[in-house]
């Protein structure tokens, strides 16, 4: 499972946990996935690491809580990215293929079909790809009538129709020639030159599942809304935050270590403990409380 990343379209709250690690409908984003992992039958887990570790580590520890034996492989001083990542995790693998989910997003894809469909068709790398559903906001994969990935698009490109989930099968021998510890990314990289290289090794399987992005701010709001069957206006209050009985707020997002006052009012805002403000951040600071909007560049604070 890739855990590593600082998880920039998220900020600013992953200044407080990594973005695997936000609350979502009671428990956290990395807990979601890995109930559907267990839930398809995949219980050995390996989850890379980088930034703000412990927050990850805290909540699964070694999995044995959520059906799962959880490993971990470290990445410092740098993260290594998407194919730097699963290099270094090789040893503990162990496999000559293995799934690759990202940590923080929630796809729904049915492993057993992907897996076996990677088996028989003889590819290097499967990846899960549904319907693009936005391709004004989302990269694009295309696919020939064999299945056989031929290109990455970015968003807004024409014929963007494919969007890849962050769920793949990929085989050990992938990564196993590159140098561990240097980072390399899988679709700016090693699948480009496997595509140019041996045509038809890197191919997609194409489903219908729903994709929950929870990208941005407001993406996770959304999610996290539709998770756990909160009404529209209602605020996320994370655990550790508090917000008193007098407090007005619309639409926010609270964050652990925030005590909102009475007479306090925001509305589409991000709450923040303002000791992670900084300098030249947008946001406002009230009551030791850092103020953001939701949607960057809004205006109201």
């Amino acid at each position: 499972m890739l855990a590593a990343g600082r998880g920039i379209r998220l900020d600013p709250l992953t200044r407080i946990v990594a973005k695997p690690a936000v609350p979502i409908a009671g428990r956290t984003l990395i807990e979601l996935v890995l109930d559907r992992l267990v839930a398809q039958g995949a219980t050995d887990v390996v989850v890379n690491l980088h930034y703000l570790p412990h927050t990850i580590t805290g909540v699964l520890g070694d999995g044995a809580h959520l059906g799962a034996r959880v490993r971990y492989s470290w990445e410092q001083p740098v993260v290594l990215g998407s194919a730097g990542g699963p290099r270094r995790a090789l040893p503990l693998l162990d496999r000559e293929h293995f799934v690759i989910v990202n940590g923080d997003t929630l796809p729904e894809v049915p492993l057993r079909d992907l897996v076996d469909a990677h088996r028989r068709s003889g590819a290097e790398a499967t990846l899960a790809v549904i319907p693009n559903p936005a391709p004004d906001r989302y990269g694009g994969v295309v696919v020939n009538e064999d299945d056989a990935v031929t290109g990455f698009l970015p968003k807004g490109s024409a014929g963007n129709e494919w969007h890849f989930v962050g769920v793949q099968v990929a085989n050990a021998s992938l990564f196993a020639p590159l140098e561990d510890g240097v980072p390399v990314e899988s679709v700016g990289q090693v699948y480009r030159e496997a595509m140019a290289a041996r045509p038809g090794s890197i191919r997609a399987w194409r489903t219908t599942g729903t994709f929950i992005d929870v990208g941005t701010p407001r993406d996770y709001f959304e999610a996290a809304h539709t998770l756990g069957g909160a009404t529209e206006q209602e605020s996320i209050v994370w655990p550790g935050a508090s917000v008193d009985p007098g407090a007005s707020l619309r639409r926010c997002i609270v964050a652990s270590g925030v005590e909102v006052p009475r007479d306090f009012r925001a509305d589409e805002s991000i709450l923040l403990p303002a000791s992670v403000a900084h300098e030249g951040d947008r946001c406002a600071l009230r009551n030791a409380i850092a103020v953001f909007p939701i949607v960057p560049g809004a205006r109201g604070l």
